[in-house]
């Protein structure tokens, strides 16, 4: 058969006991050293996603590009998955909530995608760039007010405020009231945490959100996926949803957490602005580790092994990212050169605004923190280990126990970040420290709910 993709000298094999796993305490603690053994067997090797569920993993950037780019011989629909039409897919695997067939944009092709990523592409064009700033601006005072008023003077960053301010954002710009806000936070939750039954509370609380916005449109995401002229179904707009939530506020989460790691580490270096740590992370730390199933539509030879028909082919956007065949001259490419965001006809559609809440997240932090540093080194800190993501498990910080208010000066050691640093007077004047002892009780409800009631001044 002709080779497509020439990857030739790349040794052929299996690891001699099996596959290797893409999950597990090893995998988590150096998946660096993981991705040198595969690449050792080409640009792609088999390896077990999730146990007893296999899939070709491909480590080499170019070959991924390749995959990516080639949507004619390569396709996103995973009702072509061989072992699970055949049964051989455990019923209650890790991997069917990420591989299963949704029918939205990221697994359907030709028309049926073209029409549905229109709709997503011409809605998230309508959300104003300065409304992004303000509502991450606004996401990150009210989440660092809730831990900084705590007297200790000690915080974890990934609970407190890089995991929450994603879907604080996002409920806003999907025009979440209140209580279901609160729902679909907990949904999006349950389903990264394993919760039973988060589905079904994610589901639910967006096919309520769709019949409200029915009824009274405003100006939103939900509202624009619904009026867009590709005249989408509600089946539709909802699981458009699923994907735009739950694909994003992960991602994001582990942006924010790595690059202000990154930022406040010791090794960092004095003068660099925000924006570097966030490429850095994108590169060195692909938030998206390894995803975007690909089934071919006939057997494909890459290098020395064969990719069957209908067999799944995933792409580790961290190890191509990290290929030693590029970084001779990554210098040389641009900065977006990267593949955390993907590439191709499904790339990310919303790359710029993930980008501007990740550094604006970052640039709020240390806004309203000047002082605020690690408690741990980066190189000590531990990383979730699933194959999926990059995020870490905690990051510890520490910073004066003092009343911070949202006009605190910007960090001064390192410069703002251009168009994304917000001037003082700028600044929202919230106070940042703890509650008066007279003050009305916090608001009921879930984050979302008490987030509402605090920007409303409740």
């Amino acid at each position: 058969m002709q080779q497509p993709f020439d990857m030739s000298g790349a040794p052929a094999g299996c690891p001699a006991h099996g596959n290797v796993p893409l999950y597990g305490s090893d995998f988590g603690a150096d998946p660096e050293n993981t991705y040198a053994q595969l690449r050792k067997q080409g640009p792609s090797a088999p390896v077990d996603i999730a146990p007893d569920v296999e899939v070709e993993l491909v480590t080499s950037y170019d070959a991924s590009l390749y995959i990516l780019q080639n949507p004619t011989l390569f396709v996103r629909d995973s009702r072509r998955w061989n072992d699970l039409n055949a049964g051989k897919v455990p019923a209650d695997s890790a991997a069917l909530p990420m591989m299963g067939y949704r029918p939205n944009a990221l697994f359907s092709d030709g028309a049926a995608h073209a029409r549905l990523r229109q709709a997503v592409t011409d809605s998230l064009a309508t959300v104003d760039q300065g409304r992004i700033v303000r509502l991450t601006q606004q996401s990150a005072d009210y989440l660092i007010s809730q831990f900084s008023s705590e007297a200790l003077g000690q915080a974890e960053l990934m609970s407190a405020y890089a995991q929450p301010l994603p879907l604080l954002v996002f409920g806003e710009l999907f025009g979440c009231p209140p209580e279901l806000g609160d729902r679909v936070i907990a949904g999006i939750t349950g389903i990264f945490q394993g919760t039973p039954g988060a589905d079904e509370t994610l589901g639910g609380a967006l096919a309520e959100l769709i019949a409200l916005k029915r009824r009274q449109p405003g100006e939103d995401l939900t509202t624009q996926l619904m009026v867009h002229s590709s005249r989408l179904t509600d089946e539709e707009v909802l699981h458009q949803l699923v994907t735009l939530l739950s694909g994003g506020t992960a991602p994001l989460a582990a942006s924010i957490g790595t690059s202000a790691a990154l930022y406040l580490s010791d090794d960092w270096p004095n003068g660099l602005p925000i924006e570097d740590a966030v490429v850095k992370t994108l590169w060195n730390y692909a938030p998206i580790a390894n995803y975007a199933a690909h089934y071919p539509t006939r057997d494909v030879e890459l290098g020395d092994r064969t990719l069957h028909t209908g067999d799944p082919v995933l792409i580790s956007f961290a190890a191509a990212n990290t290929d030693p065949k590029l970084t001779a001259h990554r210098e040389q490419l641009s900065s977006k050169a990267h593949l955390a965001f993907g590439a191709g006809p499904h790339a990310c559609p919303a790359k710029d605004p993930a980008f501007m809440i990740a550094a604006t997240a970052v640039e709020s932090l240390l806004n309203r923190l000047p002082d605020v540093e690690m408690r741990v080194p980066f190189k000590e800190l531990s990383w979730v280990p699933a194959p999926w993501s990059r995020q870490l498990v905690t990051v510890p910080i520490r910073y004066s126990p003092r009343a911070v208010p949202s006009a605190a000066r910007a960090r001064p050691a390192r410069p703002a970040t251009g168009q994304l640093a917000p001037s003082p007077a700028s600044m929202p004047q919230t106070a940042m420290g703890g509650r008066p002892a007279h003050a009305a009780p916090r608001p009921k409800g879930g984050m979302f709910s008490r987030f509402r009631a605090w920007v409303n001044g409740e």
